[in-house]
């Protein structure tokens, strides 16, 4: 696990220029880094950079960047092969002169080409320079477990695994990118490509960057909605089948991510996916496993003694840290520092906790990502399954709202709010992404007006017709596998495990695992209205039921209370109309009204769609991000 950047260019980077925008990163990767430049043809130079966080052979020579044997190929690379070993093996041809997974990407390139990644299962973000070819590859792991931006401007291309190094980049100037800011203050997260500047991409998950000759081309190499049509063209055949299948691959999925040459441990929430995955560990280990779970001093929502149990059933080595709200509101001030682009997902400080406590004594932790995405956990899912039924009604109802008499009785306004949300939603691209009421046209009336309105991305993912399914259900969860699980589950857990510099593995998302999640029916994943039925069983087989099945509770940080409260002012001072006409991001005409608004209405608009603390929470996250680079 390390952080990389680089770059090919006409105009200079110092050698120390390059170092600065390595060390930018150190938090990624504090126990070595490497910066090399080469002159290439056409009067570009290219420099390449890591910081490396020692997993794997740490001795000097896992050092980056890495050269091959004949020194064609140089690599700097970002995360783990867990399979190295095997490919290893077929390639026994190559002289290696280490044991870390990096010198077998290289390796493999030479032997296979760019189809060696099909072989490789980990999570990745690679940049690989082909001297022969005089091509530089940029390749992101499957899907989106390890980041990877790039700024293309004027046939000039400058990479990295956070946007610091580019920001640091001379010459780069941070033009936001008004375009996509309703998008991310309505989902709180912004996805891949977008990025908060212009100029400025990430690579998507499965894509291959290639530059050559001051030009960009990119190829898919994997996708959610090809790797599910294929997988539903060979279903599997029993349930029986498929739980025994994916037991087994749940099996080698952990056991290959408890590889590695420094402690390890395992994050334990007492939920099935952290729980089941746990468990497979300790099996699969001669000592007691490390786990850690955070807890809560509010009772109703204190998991940690569900996670206890789990852990003295097991018989792992557990630890756990009991917090309050105080001890979560003091980590605001740093997300901006760490996220690099606004990130609004409050669940971040209570993830950003549990990675502090892990990394006081291990480097390498197991989690349970995916499983909600992949096997049908959240309970928006259900909420889709019931409006997929009613759609038909809410056509009626909306047809009739239609209507030129009864428009100006404005009859839709009188309905209940749940009512008018299934009425509305009538957009083919996007009937999975109801709800929220007024919120999308609030989002887009936040933003200050952009010269070409149709440079403007939508607040939902208009894309739901290229899955290959009329479920939808299962299109949502395609959705977010290929959307809310790249762009805030896994972007959430990169930032703050690397925070401390800690690895987080996630075997759920191990590629074979993916691959035969695709071909299990949907109904062993749904069965009867219990969400993840399947993998639920796998859980039972290994902890008994009654410390599993409960309702789970989670915990929301108390951002109405923290933005009415401590965060007031704050709030009112970065809201001020004055500022935000300097500021030019906002719409000054909209914004400071509608946060007075918010701040009055208090608690009073739950559950009428006007208590909008979400959109409230993104403008300020935004605005710690803005003072953090801009102020």
């Amino acid at each position: 696990m390390c952080g990389i950047c680089g770059y090919v260019r006409r105009r200079q980077v110092t050698p120390d220029q390059l170092k600065r925008m390595n060390d930018t990163m150190y938090h990624r990767g504090p126990d070595d880094s490497g910066e090399e430049s080469y002159p290439l043809s056409g009067g570009y130079r290219m420099g390449l950079a890591q910081r490396r966080l020692s997993i794997l052979d740490l001795s000097s020579m896992g050092h980056q960047p890495m050269h091959s044997a004949n020194d064609r190929v140089i690599v700097v690379y970002n995360g783990e092969i867990y399979n190295f070993r095997e490919l290893r093996e077929e390639l026994a041809d190559y002289p290696f002169r280490s044991d870390c997974d990096t010198e077998v990407i290289i390796a493999a390139y030479l032997k296979w080409g760019l189809s060696c990644l099909e072989r490789f299962n980990g999570m990745f973000a690679i940049a690989l320079f082909d001297r022969a070819e005089e091509k530089l590859y940029l390749v992101r792991d499957r899907i989106g477990k390890k980041p990877l931006y790039y700024w293309y401007e004027n046939e000039e291309l400058v990479f990295a695994s956070e946007l610091k190094p580019i920001m640091a980049c001379p010459d780069f100037e941070r033009r936001i990118n008004r375009a996509v800011l309703s998008r991310y203050l309505f989902q709180q997260y912004i996805n891949a490509p977008e990025t908060i500047y212009e100029n400025v991409s990430k690579l998507r998950p499965g894509e291959i960057l290639t530059f050559y000759g001051g030009r960009l081309t990119f190829r898919s190499y994997w996708s959610v909605a090809r790797a599910y049509e294929e997988g539903m063209r060979n279903p599997v055949a029993s349930y029986g089948e498929a739980k025994e299948e994916l037991k087994r691959l749940l099996k080698r999925a952990v056991s290959l991510r408890m590889i590695a040459d420094v402690p390890f441990g395992s994050f334990l929430s007492g939920g099935y996916d952290s729980s089941l995955i746990t468990a497979l560990a300790q099996n699969n280990s001669s000592v007691p496993v490390k786990t850690f779970s955070i807890g809560f001093h509010e009772e109703k929502y204190n998991e940690a003694k569900y996670a206890g149990a789990v852990a003295r059933y097991l018989g792992t080595d557990h630890t756990q840290l009991i917090i309050g709200e105080e001890d979560m509101f003091s980590m605001v001030e740093s997300i901006p520092t760490y996220y690099d682009e606004p990130f609004a997902d409050p669940s971040e400080i209570a993830t950003m906790m549990v990675c502090k406590l892990a990394r006081q004594q291990v480097t390498v932790a197991l989690s349970g990502d995916g499983g909600d995405e992949f096997y049908c956990g959240y309970n928006i899912y259900e909420k889709v399954a019931q409006a997929q039924k009613l759609d038909m009604l809410g056509a009626i109802v909306h047809g009739m709202c239609s209507l030129p008499g009864v428009r100006s009785l404005a009859l839709e306004k009188r309905l209940p709010f749940k009512v008018r949300v299934i009425a509305g939603n009538r957009d083919r691209e996007t009937k999975t992404q109801f709800g929220a009421g007024n919120y999308p046209a609030m989002a887009r009336a936040m933003v200050a007006e952009i010269s070409n309105k149709t440079d403007v991305i939508p607040v939902h993912y208009h894309v739901e017709s290229s899955y290959p399914t009329k479920e939808w259900q299962v299109r949502r969860m395609l959705l977010d596998m290929d959307t809310y699980l790249p762009g805030d589950i896994l972007c959430k857990v990169d930032r703050a495990s690397m925070k401390y510099s800690l690895e987080a593995r996630c075997p759920i998302l191990d590629p074979d695992v993916m691959a035969f999640s695709y071909r299990i029916p949907h109904r062993y994943k749904y069965a009867a209205g219990d969400k993840k039925h399947i993998l639920k069983e796998i859980a039972c087989d290994f902890i008994p039921k009654e410390l599993l099945d409960r309702p789970k509770t989670g915990f929301g940080v108390p951002i109405d209370k923290w933005l009415r409260g401590p965060l007031k002012e704050q709030l009112l001072c970065c809201s001020d109309a004055a500022f935000i006409k300097r500021q030019g991001v906002f719409n000054e005409m909209y914004v400071p009204e509608m946060i007075k608004r918010y701040i009055e209405i208090g608690d009073k608009g739950r559950g009428t769609g006007e208590n909008y603390s979400g959109l409230v929470w993104s403008f300020f996250v935004f605005q710690q991000w803005y003072k953090r680079f801009h102020g």
